[in-house]
């Protein structure tokens, strides 16, 4: 079995653990717990790890978060990945801090990384894993907060939730979408 797995976040040392690219960092986490690295390919940072008999094609997209769809539908047509397989990860503003959330299909909730995935893929039925980063922002600074780094009181709380998200990626690709809704979306 082959799974895609997409992180959403920018390119750029600019946005490097920014709450926006919490994407990437969760695929990275995932990649280094299974022994992989990542190389620059078409549209995208790949990797491809193997774990528990299936083969994981996890890619950040070079494309920016507003084009993030040209980069899953290049790699899922070039894997061959069926789009039950396929799983994308992204911040969420209207989640508390370090919550998670799964689903198997949703609207992109102003979210452009997802909006494009939307468009580009003309439907909305793909699984998603929502990484709560909060909203703790004044009226008017959304897109200063969403591009801003983490506070320090908030990383332990981020590492936590980053450790959960690597374990819904596994239990999503080994018990399927129901299990990881039910184990992980509290």
């Amino acid at each position: 079995m082959k799974f895609l797995i997409v992180g959403l976040g920018n390119i750029g040392n600019e946005y490097d653990a920014t709450r926006h690219n919490i994407g990437f960092d969760v695929a990275d986490t995932f990649v280094l717990k299974h022994g992989g690295t990542f190389t620059l390919d078409r549209h995208a940072f790949v990797s491809e790890v193997k774990w528990k008999g299936r083969t994981f094609v996890v890619i950040k997209p070079t494309t920016f978060m507003n084009l993030s769809g040209k980069a899953l539908k290049y790699w899922m047509d070039k894997e061959k990945i069926a789009l039950e397989n396929v799983l994308v990860i992204v911040d969420e503003l209207a989640l508390p801090l370090g919550t998670l959330r799964i689903r198997a299909t949703g609207s992109d909730a102003g979210h452009n990384g997802l909006k494009n995935i939307q468009d580009v893929l003309t439907h909305n039925k793909y699984p998603r894993l929502r990484f709560g980063i909060g909203n703790d922002f004044p009226k008017g600074r959304q897109v200063e907060f969403v591009l801003g780094k983490w506070k320090p009181s908030e990383m332990p709380l981020v590492k936590d939730a980053i450790v959960k998200s690597v374990e819904a990626i596994e239990c999503f690709a080994t018990q399927g979408i129901n299990q990881a809704m039910t184990q992980y979306n509290r």
